[in-house]
């Protein structure tokens, strides 16, 4: 049982050592360049992804948890015997006090970058700032809820018979896969360690950012496991989408302007000359 936890950690790890590889990457040159903007925006992609992806999200909602009954035939039949060796151990799991510590977890964690904003240098770009968040949000809420509706997972605590009938049948009982939960903490707190870097590159312990967003949203995970909301392949899948929206987006939207062509003199021989490179 302990051993199926060691996969989510693992994940992690290799996500956020991702993450301070890619604010490395060009930490020294922002570092001189004190007046660039950080993040070049192109609203005509940006607002239509950002409000297109809240819309589809809020609309699948209604789907997903709105859905017609499932058959008690269908929810009696299942058996924890049919899930994969990972997953088959948690089959049952169900705790209120789990569930509600992760609900916790979840609200905090969408308000929580409003907490850039007592920043100076992110204040003054609060507008860029909050539109990415919005955008990577979207993101995450539409790949949740696509392949939610797609999968009909049925969660862990649909196999317990100690979970009153009506519950097991509810439209929320078949959203197993991916974690909606887990992936939105790690949206959140990935986009403020992500962002909180680049607009201060010089920062050398940006470990520990990412350090405690990888924490929170192992625990949210671990939690979802418990109270019977969600099995381990459903956190190992809804974790690192949340991490990778929340850093990519921001790191897509990084300035590289005067970075795309580099001219060098080169030496050969007798033979001299110019050299360009050109980053993309």
């Amino acid at each position: 049982m302990k051993t199926i936890y060691l996969f989510p950690v693992l994940l992690l790890i290799s996500f956020i050592s991702f993450g301070q590889q890619l604010d490395s990457t060009i930490a020294a040159e922002q570092s001189t360049i004190k007046n660039r903007k950080v993040y070049k925006m192109k609203y005509g992609i940006d607002i239509p992804i950002a409000v297109a992806g809240t819309a589809w999200t809020l609309y699948s909602f209604t789907k997903i948890y709105g859905g017609d009954k499932t058959p008690e035939a269908e929810i009696v039949a299942l058996n924890p015997d049919d899930l994969n060796s990972i997953d088959r151990s948690t089959a049952n799991n169900n705790s209120e006090k789990a569930k509600a510590a992760s609900d916790k977890f979840f609200y905090c964690s969408m308000s929580a970058p409003l907490f850039l904003l007592f920043d100076k240098k992110i204040r003054k770009d609060a507008g860029k700032v909050g539109l990415l968040y919005l955008e990577a949000m979207a993101i995450t809420g539409t790949i949740y809820t696509s392949s939610s509706m797609i999968a009909r997972r049925f969660r862990p605590y649909t196999y317990n018979a100690n979970v009153e009938m009506a519950r097991r049948r509810g439209g929320g009982g078949r959203n197993s896969f991916p974690a909606g939960h887990p992936a939105v903490v790690a949206t959140s707190i990935f986009f403020m360690a992500k962002v909180y870097s680049d607009y201060h590159p010089e920062m050398k312990n940006k470990w520990i950012l990412y350090t405690v967003a990888g924490g929170a949203s192992l625990a949210t995970g671990l939690l979802r496991i418990q109270a019977g909301q969600h099995f381990p392949t459903d956190v190992m899948v809804g974790i690192p989408v949340g991490i990778l929206s929340g850093i990519l987006v921001p790191h897509f939207h990084k300035n590289r302007e005067n970075r795309n062509l580099t001219i060098l003199p080169y030496t050969l021989g007798e033979s001299n000359g110019l050299t360009a490179m050109i980053k993309l």
